[in-house]
């Protein structure tokens, strides 16, 4: 495949997206199935349910990060259970009270009498979407209705990106330089798109976000959700996803999922239809560097196709 062939790929699909765009009427909506996690009360791996502050705690620290389950375990917890929590994971505060037995003397009489008291005392938890080894006991399989993509696979492999399923939410996080996704049975058909275009594009859409770093396409990333950088960013990672979508043959066409994406994003531009071009620039960009990573063997192959 010449460059010239990838460059008119690219310009297509985004002629296309574009007057999907300007058509869009829905509003996008996750591709996958996300189980509730507030409404569950936190509950250790021992089997005993947090309480008090805890509970917020906790709940705060699940819908940041999208665990979604609310078992929890300190490090030797996971490890007594021969699960093992990864390399960088970074524990949530759990708080518990201790009663101590203190003496104490008597102003009136002078005599040393015993007293309890509770003092708080800090404590840490990793959720079970941090760890690996660990199955949630009474889970129901879910069905996966996701087909293997192995050419695709095997491009995914190639980038060497640390790739994590078992989350409530796709995303990348930079200071861990990992993806985190949901399972592959948690991706769901919409109107226009099957469960494994579901998955796909969503896994193109992080590893697009992936060569953001310095060390890769060096694009800066937002502050903030909303801001503009960050809209940017999402407009990037789209293309990005919808180009991939295109060159790896995962989908015959530009889909409306990606239209009203990246609608939503340029609203947040105020609808500046330049920054869909400066955008696709980018993300041309990105997928150049994710196809570099490719063995030359599959380059070829793919010319020749």
């Amino acid at each position: 495949m010449t460059d010239k062939t990838r460059i008119d790929v690219h310009q297509n699909v985004t002629d296309a997206l574009i007057a999907q765009i300007e058509s869009v009427t829905g509003d996008w909506q996750l591709p996958w199935a996300r189980p509730g996690i507030a409404f569950h009360i936190p509950e250790n791996v021992t089997g005993r349910a947090y309480n008090g502050i805890n509970i917020v705690s906790l709940w705060c620290a699940a819908l940041d990060k999208g665990y979604p389950h609310h078992l929890w375990g300190s490090y030797r917890q996971w490890g007594e259970r021969k699960a093992q929590v990864r390399k960088g994971e970074k524990a949530s505060l759990v708080v518990f009270f201790k009663d101590f037995d203190i003496e104490v003397e008597n102003a009136d009489t002078g005599e040393t009498e015993h007293e309890t008291r509770m003092f708080a005392r800090a404590s840490w938890a990793f959720n079970v979407a941090q760890v690996d080894g660990y199955e949630l006991p009474g889970t129901t399989p879910r069905i996966n209705l996701t087909e293997r993509l192995d050419a695709v696979d095997r491009y995914i492999a190639n980038t060497a990106a640390v790739i994590h399923h078992g989350h409530g939410m796709a995303c990348y996080r930079p200071g861990f330089d990992a993806i985190y996704m949901p399972d592959r049975c948690a991706f769901v058909a919409t109107a226009t798109s099957t469960p494994t275009e579901s998955y796909y594009s969503t896994l193109g859409h992080e590893l697009t976000h992936w060569t953001s770093t310095s060390k890769r396409c060096n694009r800066q990333l937002g502050k903030r959700f909303g801001d503009d950088q960050y809209a940017v960013e999402e407009l990037v990672a789209e293309l990005g996803s919808a180009f991939l979508c295109a060159e790896l043959g995962i989908t015959p066409s530009p889909r409306a999922d990606h239209a009203q994406y990246l609608a939503h994003w340029l609203k947040a531009l105020k609808a500046d239809k330049r920054a869909i071009f400066s955008a696709a620039a980018a993300a041309s960009k990105a997928v150049a560097y994710l196809n570099g990573l490719q063995p030359k063997r599959m380059t070829s192959d793919a010319e020749a196709a």
